[in-house]
């Protein structure tokens, strides 16, 4: 039995933020006949999670339905994509749908690999393991923080790319602070595990990090990572690649970061970076169009460019993808370019947040002039909390940003 079969001049696999933003950019462009493939019921806004772990907001503030921030007039394919055949233009859907395209934009997001550390997944079911980066577990990290008044708390992140590189520092800080006001800071010993040589990529942003961690009497582990979790004894393992040596640490509370990749399907395509196993699709990391196949663009976690995978790159990659895509069905030269621009803003406590903003070249890249973001600010916290959310929904979903 032949697979039904559509077609859209244009195609975007990923209703996330990212393949929202294009659409409603080249709706808003008059650009016709758009298809968006994406299963969701729900649409998140994931960078409040790790408030909602903090304790400094409600889930249920993340979510609202797909339908609601679908652009007007796009052909929304409710399923999932399987794979992609770029040399026959055809995105077949999990249910058997097979969706030909004229040009095709690449954002499914990024695939959590619970499984590449050995028994995370399954201490993630038990009461003293929670992760920020599921909507259903970031209220049980709250519990944990909130409960616990003594002992030892583990706060990881794993090596490679993922999602949000400053998460796993910022629900450390929000915990510290938590237990400072709390009086039982001085009972807790925190530790935090990083991959990195340093608190941060860009210099002077580390340093205030490395200010922040010294004022809780946070243990940083530099040049590490969580490669065990023995969820039964309560055990992590912890390898250093200073000395390529290693630790068990006992736990009475953890925060895990699952290792992230493209998702399983894009590394079988030919889309995927054929010298990364973590199967991102590559593409130009200015004009954010394929190497092999110019009529197909990528952006967001699922794209590689060597930037930090943050909602604020994908503002800033957004309007690139909609006029180079645009300029790409004229025929013409693509005039826009990606500059690396990355925003991380970094919560240091419950009321205060360093927002560090940086390109390609790895130095600041500062919006907003004439404020100093280098260093903790309590108006920072505000644009966390309430300035940032209102400009995702009311903005950014509606390819206005």
């Amino acid at each position: 039995m032949t697979a039904p079969a559509v077609h859209h001049r244009i195609l975007i696999v990923g209703g996330g933020s990212a393949g929202i933003d294009v659409a409603a950019r080249l709706r808003r462009a008059r650009v016709p006949d758009i298809g968006l493939i994406d299963p969701a019921e729900t649409h998140y806004y994931q960078p409040l999670w790790t408030l909602v772990g903090g304790g400094c907001a409600k889930a249920k503030e993340s979510a609202r339905p797909q339908a609601s921030v679908m652009p007007k007039g796009i052909a929304w394919i409710k399923d999932a994509a399987h794979t992609i055949d770029p040399d026959q233009q055809t995105v077949t859907t999990a249910g058997g749908i097979r969706v030909r395209y004229d040009h095709l934009v690449v954002c499914p997001g990024i695939q959590l690999d619970w499984d590449k550390i050995p028994g995370m997944a399954a201490a993630m079911d038990t009461p003293m393991v929670s992760s920020n980066y599921t909507y259903a577990t970031a209220p049980k990290t709250w519990e944990l923080i909130r409960n616990l008044r003594s002992g030892t708390a583990v706060f990881t992140m794993p090596v490679g790319p993922i999602k949000c590189a400053g998460a796993p520092q910022k629900i450390a800080y929000l915990a510290a602070d938590h237990w400072r006001r709390q009086g039982v800071l001085k009972d807790i010993r925190v530790v935090l595990v990083l991959p990195t040589p340093t608190m941060f990529g860009v210099q002077v942003f580390a340093d205030e990090l490395e200010r922040v961690a010294a004022r809780y009497g946070i243990e940083v582990h530099k040049n590490s990572e969580l490669v065990e979790v023995d969820a039964d004894s309560r055990q992590a393992v912890i390898a250093d690649h200073n000395n390529r040596s290693g630790q068990t640490i006992g736990y009475d509370l953890m925060h895990v970061v699952p290792p992230q990749s493209a998702p399983d399907w894009l590394k079988q395509t030919a889309l995927a970076d054929p010298e990364s196993p973590a199967g991102y699709a590559h593409v130009d990391r200015n004009t954010l169009q394929h190497t092999r196949y110019p009529n197909v663009f990528a952006l967001g976690d699922a794209g590689s460019t060597p930037n930090s995978k943050t909602g604020a790159a994908i503002r800033k990659q957004a309007p690139v993808v909609a006029r180079n895509l645009i300029a790409t069905t004229r025929g013409e030269p693509l005039p826009a370019a990606y500059d690396g621009y990355a925003s991380c803003p970094l919560t240091t406590a419950r009321n205060k947040m360093l927002l560090a903003e940086f390109d390609y070249t790895m130095h600041p890249a500062p919006s907003i002039p004439f404020l100093d973001t280098t260093h903790e600010r309590t108006d920072m916290w505000y644009l966390k909390r309430y300035g940032l959310p209102a400009l995702y929904w009311n903005l950014m979903l509606r390819g206005r940003a």
